[in-house]
């Protein structure tokens, strides 16, 4: 399930312009996209998906549990602004039916693959998340600077696979040196970062059972 978050008011395009990484103003009723919801120094502070409800309505649905933390960051800027945020706890559409098909999609949990640290480069979701050519929104430096010099993040989120369960938090291994760590898990697939400069596709050992990197997230 998914928590939802209503931004409603005659500025509440132009403000939710200036604080998502995605074009809404280029969203007609029903359009849905992917967004993130950055702090003033880039790193993430949701994963969305927004939806155009109406010319002056939009819907922010974001990983159950964290509505209260959407709802905080997103009032915390509301400043002499003509819109009304609320939280409609359990009130928003799946990302996916269950966390399996989650992981083989690729989308970060907010629980999980997403902690204050983490930069929008790092989850391969820019390409779907990210619009270059809107104005200026809060932490749009950051993503903006990573993109114009081709910067590789510090680390990447990659697609792990095993013939045995896999835990979150188990150690990346190859040949012999630690490279990263799994995030989510379900069964024998699951997500994980890896530094930059490791392989990001090829066999491995997490938790000291074999497993075999399957390629970048957004790759």
């Amino acid at each position: 399930m998914t928590d939802r978050v209503l931004v409603v008011g005659s500025d509440a395009e132009s403000y939710l312009q200036g604080q998502l990484s995605q074009d809404v103003a280029g969203m007609v009723a029903g359009d849905a996209r992917w967004s993130f919801v950055l702090a003033p120094n880039g790193h993430i502070d949701a994963f969305v998906r927004v939806h155009r409800v109406g010319a002056e309505e939009f819907a922010l649905d974001v990983e159950s549990g964290f509505g209260d933390q959407l709802l905080a960051r997103l009032t915390r800027f509301l400043l002499r602004t003509k819109a009304e945020v609320t939280l409609v706890p359990g009130g928003g559409e799946a990302f996916a039916p269950d966390d399996r098909t989650r992981i083989e999609l690729g989308i970060p949990s907010m629980a999980t693959d997403i902690d204050d640290r983490t930069v929008p480069a790092e989850t391969g979701w820019v390409t779907d998340a990210v619009s270059f050519t809107k104005g200026c929104y809060t932490g749009q430096e950051l993503v903006a600077r990573m993109d114009s010099r081709v910067a590789e993040p510090p680390r990447r989120l990659g697609r792990i696979a095993a013939t045995t369960p896999l835990e979150p938090g188990a150690t990346v291994v190859v040949a012999g040196a630690e490279v990263g760590v799994v995030t989510s898990a379900a069964g024998d697939i699951g997500l994980g970062y890896l530094k930059r400069g490791a392989a990001l596709e090829g066999d491995a050992e997490a938790g000291g059972a074999p497993v075999r990197l399957r390629g970048p997230v957004g790759a």
